[in-house]
């Protein structure tokens, strides 16, 4: 199983290293790590470069008279996942603007995330960048509130699933699927970079699809604010076979890391399997660092090409590491029948549209989850007003709906007696096909917890882990995480 890793470093003083060939066989020795945990949560959006419009948000704007949130707002209909820190519901909100649609709701537990600095600056780091960043193919936040005990974030539900189970599904994916899904990827990424803000974790599992069919980046825990042109951080954080030489070094990384992981997920996808791979995490690291990438025959040579130059190890040399940033990579040969203009407009007919009976289908997510009775526990805890202050200013409406509730409301006068006889009717179309799953195991797992799929022993493709197995975060206080959440 995929290893999540979040470590904070010291750069310690010693001489920038040469840059080696550029042959894909340039091996890069790590060095040892220090902890520290990291604080910085602020956010500023270069907006111009992106198109999108800066809104300044006040608390009366934010959170006026008429619209006080709360879970008593929300009806919780289904569990999609669950953690140390609480749980993500399948909601329908029952009143005001947006009554009767569906979302996800996160719960945090303040009691749990105030007990690591690293967590309290992950949580608000989270919460930020979802308020800043608006974009076809990134998830988008739509309310966010508090209690006395517990943080709420509410986000568009996106009922495709994760591109996960869908890779499952397939087994691999043909070139076309991949470009489809690697051009929304791009653009995501890119917008991201604009703003200053690098990922960090881009891989199956965090890619979500909306009913239609098109990509959405979901869980923006890990990514950091502030990462210019000539900036670097030195985080060790990320998921392992994803993750870029120079995070596994500490020497120093910026958005340049995220790039390597595109590489990384278009190998897993036109493969079955990341380009680098063990049977434990010291090894897995000792291959990204030093293994040679092995490429099929089957692959066209544009898309050989685009991988190699996606994860070469020495930064410089990396397609996507210049001040051009995606543009390079979206001129690469892989994508010259790609128009950028469509992409972005979604205008793309998607290789695979999920088959869904209806808005508030869950098929698409692990049973494990959905057959779970939906219960947000009792918010009993009892903090003290300084923990309180550190989440002042949680509270969020998203620009959209406060459009919708400064519209005029113009109703139609109309006979009071035939209005007792007005009936609303519904109509929902029913779909539903069958699927085949692929072979399954896990790796690099302790979790007696973990979701283990039968393995088909006759299946073609060779196994990959489960995205319900647990991932593991070595944290400074020996904390870890599965699923949306970190782990008591």
């Amino acid at each position: 199983m995929a290893d999540l890793f979040e470590f904070e470093l010291h750069e310690d003083e010693r001489n920038n290293k040469e840059a080696c060939c550029e042959s894909d066989d340039d091996i890069i020795e790590i060095d040892d790590v220090d902890l520290e945990p990291a604080v910085n949560i602020d956010i500023k959006a270069e907006a111009e470069l992106s198109g999108s419009e800066i809104l300044q948000l006040s608390e009366e704007m934010v959170n006026p008279k008429r619209i006080k949130l709360g879970p008593q707002d929300f009806e919780l209909k289904k569990v999609l996942g669950k953690g140390g820190y609480g749980k993500v519901f399948q909601v329908k909100k029952v009143s005001g603007p947006n009554a009767d649609r569906f979302f996800a709701m996160k719960v945090l537990k303040k009691a749990t995330i105030v007990r690591n600095q690293k967590d309290t600056a992950h949580t608000r780091a989270e919460r930020n960048i979802l308020e800043a960043v608006k974009h076809p193919f990134i998830v988008d936040l739509v309310y966010a509130f508090q209690t006395c005990g517990k943080l709420y974030l509410i986000l568009e539900y996106l009922s495709g699933g994760e591109l996960f189970m869908h890779l499952e599904r397939e087994g691999i994916f043909l070139e076309d699927t991949t470009c489809f899904y690697l051009c929304e990827i791009i653009l995501a990424l890119e917008h991201l970079h604009a703003l200053g803000i690098i990922y960090r974790d881009l891989k199956p599992e965090n890619i979500l699809l909306d009913q239609a069919g098109h990509i959405k980046l979901t869980d923006f825990g890990l990514c950091k604010e502030h990462i210019q042109d000539g900036i670097v951080t030195h985080t060790f954080c990320g998921t392992i076979e994803y993750m870029a030489p120079e995070i596994l070094t500490r020497s120093g990384h910026g958005k340049a890391v995220d790039w390597w992981s595109l590489g990384a997920l278009m190998y897993d996808m036109l493969t079955g399997l990341p380009p680098f791979t063990a049977e434990n995490r010291k090894k897995t690291i000792e291959t990204i660092l030093k293994g040679k990438l092995n490429l099929p025959g089957y692959l066209t040579s544009e898309a050989r090409d685009l991988i190699r130059r996606l994860m070469k190890r020495q930064v410089p040399q990396r397609l996507g590491a210049g001040i051009s940033d995606g543009a390079a990579v979206r001129a690469h040969p892989f994508f010259k029948h790609v128009q950028w203009t469509d992409v972005i407009h979604r205008r793309l007919e998607p290789p695979i549209k999920p088959v869904l009976n209806s808005d508030d289908d869950v098929s698409q997510f692990d049973t494990k989850f959905t057959r779970q009775i939906p219960i947000d526990s009792p918010d009993d805890a009892t903090l003290s007003e300084s923990v309180n202050l550190i989440f002042q200013g949680f509270t969020y409406v998203a620009p959209s709906v406060l459009e919708e509730m400064a519209r005029p409301r113009i109703s139609q006068s109309r006979s009071p007696r035939r209005a007792r006889y007005a009936r609303n009717i519904r109509h929902e179309e029913v779909m539903r096909v069958p699927f085949v799953q692929r072979n399954n195991t896990t790796h690099m797992n302790n979790s007696k917890d973990s979701n283990h799929h039968p393995a088909d022993a006759e299946g073609p493709f060779p196994p990959r882990p489960s995205p319900q197995d647990e991932v593991i975060i070595v944290r400074a206080n020996g904390a870890s995480t599965n699923g949306f959440f970190p782990k008591k």
